[in-house]
């Protein structure tokens, strides 16, 4: 992913103050506030992943996280200037990322997309199986037949309980974490966690019509 086109969004931030971001952090962010555009492709390198694998998880569908992750970074270096560290950058990011996502899933519901990713290729991100060679053939079906359920069983949760969901199992954040994530209380995002783990129970027995 290029950065190239962030220094002319940032060059003109203000002064950015802080109160938990590690000097390391707070130099880079700096820099990138500068128009430095060595450090905004520092700053894309440090969390491309992590933002491409939210979307994917988020989305299911290789585009759609690609491009997602394209606007989340120029929403990065647009906004860069109002972080204040109230969270860990990382956090910040995740917060923008989520609330993309939520912008692209409108977008789709206008245009009825129907589309899903297929399991090869959700299995090939999220690294269901380790080594086909290492597995035997009916091992590999199962979980595949697994990994399809589960995968099923999450498309049909309500986005807000699947986004916790995913925060908390997949991406391994803390409550405080994904309660900035997602703008809400910590009792929230336990509520929505214990009602996301009843749901997925319930549709994996078969429990739901």
């Amino acid at each position: 992913m290029q950065a190239g086109f962030s220094g002319e969004l940032v060059k003109n931030a203000g002064a950015i103050s802080w109160s938990d971001v590690d000097t390391r952090e707070a130099a880079l962010i700096e820099r990138c506030t500068a128009g430095d555009d060595l450090a905004c492709a520092e700053l894309v390198a440090a969390h491309q992943r992590m933002v491409y694998g939210l979307a994917f998880n988020l989305l299911g569908d290789r585009d759609e996280a690609l491009d997602v992750s394209q606007e989340v970074f120029l929403r990065v270096f647009r906004t860069l200037s109002s972080f204040r560290g109230q969270s860990a950058l990382r956090t910040w990011i995740y917060r923008i990322v989520v609330n993309q996502v939520r912008n692209r899933q409108r977008w789709w519901r206008r245009r009825r997309r129907s589309d899903l990713v297929s399991l090869d290729d959700h299995l090939r991100q999220c690294g269901d199986v380790e080594s086909k060679r290492d597995v035997l053939p009916d091992r590999l079906l199962a979980s595949k037949e697994t990994a399809a359920r589960i995968w099923d069983a999450l498309e049909r949760l309500p986005f807000d309980q699947r986004t916790a969901l995913i925060l908390r199992e997949v991406d391994g954040l803390r409550y405080e974490e994904i309660a900035f994530s997602l703008d809400v209380a910590v009792g929230t995002v336990k509520s929505r966690l214990t009602r996301a783990r009843q749901a997925l129970r319930a549709e994996l027995l078969g429990l739901r019509p």
